[in-house]
C-alpha cells in the first residue's frame, strides 16, 4: 500500500455535527428511517423499508448476531452516594465475554466506575428482586478499574445477574439515562449471542416484513458474531493515527458461515453495520496468515491494527484466503473461529471481501469515519453534507445509509 494509515491527521475527518441532528430516540417504528443510497458515486434518497428495491438480486448480507448486555450497575456506598459500574470485558485475557457471561457464583472484570471518588473501597451491595449482587474494588488502574462481583443464588449466570440487576448502556453522547424503550430498541430483532456493550446499530432499522422483501429477491443472510466494546466510542485524541491503540474485540464465526461465503463468489456481500465488515475483513487476513503458515495456534491467528499494512506476503483471492481458514478449521475439528481482531480500516485499505455497507452516520473524528472513507473514499464529505443538509438523523437511533464501493 501506497502510505501507511498511522500518518492519517484525524483533523482530516472532521465534519460540523450540531447536537439537534443527533437522534435522542428511535422511530416509533425501525423501517421508517431515510435511507441515504450511494451507488456509482450518485447521492439519493429512499426509506429503509425500500431497501431490498436497491439490492442487487442474490445478494448476501452479513449481519452481526451480538446481543447487547445490560452492563450499566447502579450502587449505593455507604452514605447513599450513587456509585455506578459499566462492566467493559472480562479481566482474563483468554476468556471471551460468551464464556464469561455463563460464569457463575462469581467473576472478575474491567470496568469504568463512575463517581470513583465516593467508592471507598468498601464492598458495594445491590438488592433487585431475589438477587444480591456484591462488588468488591481489587485495582484502580490508569483506563480502567478492575472488580470482582459475586452474587446469590450463586447458580445464576453473570448474563442473567445482568439482565435482572443493570441497564442498557446507552451511548453517553444521547446524553440521558436509559429507559424502558431501550430495552428493546437498543437491541436488533436478531440479536442471540451475549456479550455487547454497544449495539451493532445499523442492525437496528431491520424488521420481520424487511426481511421478508430480502427473502423475495433471494437475498441470504450470514452471521458473524462481534461483541462490541465500550472502545468503540472512542474518539481518536492523537494528532495521527500513530498515537491511537485500537480497541481487540472477540469475533467468532461458525464454518458454516465461512463456507457460505465461498459458496457465493461473486455475488455481492453487503456489511450490515461496521462491526460485520471488521469481522470479515478480518477473516481475510487471518485465511492469509494460514496460507502461508497452517501450522499456527489459534492465538497467532490475532490481527492487529496494522497487520494488513505491514504484510509483505502476496495477496490472495478471497477465494484461496477463506478457504484456508476453512481447511484449519477442518483440520482442528473446530465448529466455530473465535479470535480477538483490532484490525484498523482506514485509508488507503481497499475492501477484500465486502462490496458495500449498511450504517449509520458516525461522529466526527472517529475510527467509524475512517472505515467509511476505505468503502466510498473522500465522497464521505459529500455523503454526510448531504445527510446533514436533508434532515437526516444521525448516531446509533438515527438514520441508515447504503453505501457501495466505488
Amino acid at each position: 500500500m501506497s502510505s501507511h494509515p498511522s500518518l492519517i491527521a484525524i483533523t482530516d475527518y472532521t465534519y460540523d455535527l450540531p447536537q439537534e441532528k443527533i437522534a435522542n430516540y428511535p422511530l416509533e417504528n425501525r423501517d421508517a428511517s431515510k435511507l441515504l443510497l450511494y451507488k456509482n458515486e450518485e447521492i439519493s434518497e429512499t426509506i429503509f423499508k425500500n431497501i431490498a428495491d436497491h439490492l442487487e438480486e442474490e445478494s448476501v448480507l452479513i449481519f452481526n448476531n451480538t446481543r447487547v448486555v445490560q452492563a450499566r450497575l447502579n450502587f449505593l456506598n455507604e452514605k447513599e452516594q450513587a456509585i455506578e459500574v459499566f462492566c467493559l470485558e472480562p479481566y482474563q485475557e483468554d476468556l471471551d465475554i460468551t464464556q464469561a457471561m455463563l460464569s457463575t457464583q462469581n467473576v472478575k472484570w474491567k470496568c469504568l466506575v463512575g463517581n470513583l471518588k465516593k467508592w471507598r473501597e468498601e464492598e458495594l451491595v445491590l438488592r433487585i428482586n431475589e438477587i444480591s449482587l456484591k462488588v468488591k474494588l481489587i485495582e484502580k488502574r490508569n483506563e480502567d478499574v478492575l472488580v470482582e462481583f459475586c452474587w446469590d443464588p450463586a447458580q445464576l449466570s453473570f448474563a442473567e445477574v445482568l439482565e435482572k440487576a443493570g441497564a442498557m448502556p446507552i451511548p453517553p453522547y444521547l446524553r440521558r439515562k436509559s429507559e424502558e424503550l431501550d430495552a428493546t430498541r437498543y437491541q436488533t430483532i436478531y440479536a442471540e449471542k451475549n456479550g455487547s456493550v454497544a449495539a451493532p446499530t445499523a442492525g437496528l432499522h431491520f424488521t420481520q416484513q424487511v426481511n421478508e422483501k430480502l427473502k423475495q429477491k433471494n437475498i441470504s443472510s450470514l452471521y458473524v458474531t462481534l461483541h462490541v466494546g465500550a472502545g468503540t466510542f472512542k474518539p481518536v485524541k492523537a494528532a495521527t493515527l500513530a498515537g491511537h491503540d485500537m480497541h481487540a474485540e472477540w469475533i467468532h464465526v461458525s464454518k458454516t458461515t465461512i463456507t457460505e461465503l465461498i459458496k457465493s463468489g461473486d455475488k455481492k456481500k453487503i456489511a450490515v453495520g461496521t462491526t460485520s465488515l471488521r469481522t470479515f475483513e478480518s477473516l481475510y487476513w487471518m485465511g492469509l496468515k494460514l496460507f502461508c503458515d497452517p501450522t499456527i495456534k489459534p492465538t497467532e491467528l490475532e490481527i492487529g491494527q496494522w497487520f494488513p499494512y505491514e504484510i509483505m506476503q502476496k495477496e490472495l483471492t478471497v477465494t484461496e484466503s477463506l478457504t484456508a481458514l476453512l481447511q484449519w478449521l477442518e483440520k482442528n475439528n473446530l465448529e466455530q473461529l473465535s479470535c480477538k481482531t483490532s484490525i484498523l480500516l482506514a485509508p488507503p485499505y481497499k475492501l477484500k471481501v465486502a462490496d458495500g455497507i449498511i450504517t449509520n452516520f458516525h461522529q466526527p473524528q472517529s475510527t467509524l469515519l475512517l472505515l467509511i472513507s476505505c468503502v466510498v473514499g473522500n465522497n464521505w464529505k459529500n455523503i454526510y453534507k448531504y445527510a446533514l443538509d436533508h434532515d437526516f438523523r444521525f448516531l446509533s437511533y438515527g438514520d441508515s445509509s447504503l453505501l457501495m464501493k466505488q
